[in-house]
């Protein structure tokens, strides 16, 4: 077994354990519902310190159960982490895209130093582009001036 392998093989052992050492245990036990999250701890322990306390909102929408709630926040994370994944993947791509053009340009042979400035320059403007999210003029594709006499 490869060191990647024994990697990956102890991480899944260790998110095992954690997802299963908390039921095994009995966490919670003492608790009428053992599993919620810090919003309602938090309100509990108010209500001890200061039972007249008011709320300064209410929410816009109270799931009806505790499981509707879960699953709510578990689809919010699931969004957020397929929004991070999909940002990140067409980073990666539209690097290894730039790197297969300067490739290509360098096995032609016929790479000058302005060809290779203009190259650069364009993947700058690309990556400025996408750090700042703006794609261009409205209607046309942007094309770069650099490199140009």
């Amino acid at each position: 077994m490869n060191r990647n392998t024994k990697i990956n093989a102890l991480l899944l052992i260790v998110v095992a354990a954690l997802a299963v050492l908390p039921l095994a245990l009995g966490l919670g036990d003492h608790k009428e519902e053992p599993f919620t999250g810090s919003d309602g701890e938090a309100e509990t322990a108010i209500t001890e310190i200061e039972p007249d306390y008011e709320p300064w909102f209410s929410p816009l929408y109270e799931p009806p159960s505790g499981e509707i709630e879960s699953a709510l926040f578990s689809l919010q994370a699931a969004l957020g982490a397929g929004v991070l994944a999909y940002y990140f993947g067409v980073r990666r791509g539209r690097r290894q895209g730039e790197a297969r053009a300067r490739a290509r340009l360098d096995a032609a042979g016929n790479t000058t130093t302005s060809e290779a400035t203009a190259v650069s320059a364009t993947a700058a403007a690309a990556t400025a582009r996408t750090a700042t999210g703006d794609e261009g003029p409205p209607g046309g594709a942007a094309e770069s001036t650099a490199g140009r006499v």
